[in-house]
């Protein structure tokens, strides 16, 4: 078998030959396979996006909340990444020290996730349902509505205020639901009411 090898074929050959078996010799064989290897899986790869809004100051940043579990299925959805969400106009993705850390609220083992109260001559807070503890707190502003609404002034003019009870509200919503809560909380004639978180 007649074979035509030219001298710069043969040189482009052996170096080829040559740097293969050098770079094999120093260990470098598996480059590729560790490379490979090395790579993490995109952690949010077949997770749940969700829009919502921080749960601190007034600002109101825009969050995405990444969950995985499929509810159809009956799982449950767990949390596993928060982050700024580049598409709201507020924060355009970015977030303050308190709301990057939002995901370790979530996660925190002090974090209370029910209501608890403490109950008259008791040294502890036992935790009830969320039932009760709007039941309780709906009682309790209705016993004092009754008891401290002023419908009239001392010069007979009607003024329908409610003084001894105050109202704080969330600072994590949108204008529309701060606006609903202005709304139902001076309609009950409540003078004290913030919609701010940090007061």
């Amino acid at each position: 078998m007649n074979m035509d090898l030219s001298r710069r074929a043969f040189l482009r050959a052996a170096g080829a030959g040559v740097a293969g078996t050098s770079l094999g010799a120093l260990g470098f064989g598996d480059v590729e396979a560790a490379h490979a290897a090395a790579i993490r899986p995109y952690k949010l790869a077949g997770t749940t996006e969700t829009r919502n809004t921080c749960t601190y100051c007034s600002v109101a940043c825009g969050i995405l909340i990444y969950s995985k579990g499929n509810l159809a299925k009956g799982e449950k959805a767990d949390i596993v990444h928060i982050e700024g969400d580049p598409d709201h106009p507020t924060n355009r993705g970015t977030l303050c020290p308190k709301g990057a850390a939002l995901f370790h609220l979530v996660k925190s083992d002090t974090r209370l996730t029910r209501p608890r109260i403490r109950r008259p001559g008791s040294d502890r807070f036992e935790p009830v349902t969320w039932d009760e503890a709007l039941d309780r707190v709906a009682r309790h502003m209705k016993a004092d509505r009754d008891a401290n609404f002023v419908a009239k002034n001392a010069a007979g003019v009607t003024v329908n205020r409610w003084t001894t009870t105050g109202f704080l509200a969330a600072s994590a919503t949108t204008n529309e639901t701060a606006f609903a809560t202005y709304k139902v909380v001076r309609s009950t004639g409540i003078l004290a009411f913030d919609n701010q978180a940090r007061v």
